[in-house]
């Protein structure tokens, strides 16, 4: 099965980039945006001077339980930089949230509290909202977090948007948005 089905079958509508779009990226940001794919994983990321933005981790049902996923996540980590990525809020009613977000904790990546993700999506025209985790080896901040998914919702999930969806996503300040404290914490360091 092609890359993309695997994802496609796994990752909710509102969540999947056109296959155009990912090949583009691919292609035209091949210096940033990265492809890992073995019979039973798809990893797809971007790896900027000061941080990597997990986009999408698949492994097939077939090799969950034996190590595959932390593996992915080790080869990583060996770059030193924080790892940023996205998921669905906890759904009680579908037990993958639950599962996804304690491998993630088991993983040692830590919940971005004070910031917010609120996306329409342009295939379902829905309200998403996700929620941030981090793996900081310098002990990171939020604001560079912050920065950091800034960065890379411009850069990756906006990349030519009207070319292949014939529509803009909303402006990264109405998509982002960090608490007040942690604005006035930014403020005052400035």
């Amino acid at each position: 099965m092609h890359w993309y089905e695997k994802l496609n079958q796994y990752f909710p509508q509102e969540e999947m980039k056109s296959k155009e779009h990912m090949e583009a990226l691919l292609k035209e940001r091949s210096d940033i945006y990265h492809k890992d794919e073995g019979k039973y994983h798809v990893l797809m990321y971007a790896e900027f001077e000061k941080f990597i933005f997990v986009d999408y981790v698949f492994v097939s049902k077939d090799a969950r339980g034996q190590g595959l996923g932390h593996k992915l996540l080790e080869k990583l980590k060996q770059k030193a930089k924080p790892i940023i990525l996205e998921v669905e809020p906890v759904d009680y009613d579908d037990s993958d949230t639950e599962k996804r977000l304690k491998f993630y904790k088991r993983e040692g990546f830590e919940h971005a509290k004070n910031i917010g993700y609120k996306r329409r999506s342009l295939a379902t025209n829905k309200i998403n909202e996700m929620e941030i985790l981090y793996w900081a080896p310098g002990d990171e901040s939020e604001e560079l977090i912050f920065e950091s998914m800034q960065k890379t919702y411009e850069l990756i999930h906006t990349y030519n948007d009207e070319k292949f969806y014939g529509a803009s996503y909303q402006p990264v300040d109405e998509v982002l948005e960090i608490s007040e404290d942690k604005q006035k914490d930014m403020l005052e360091n400035i």
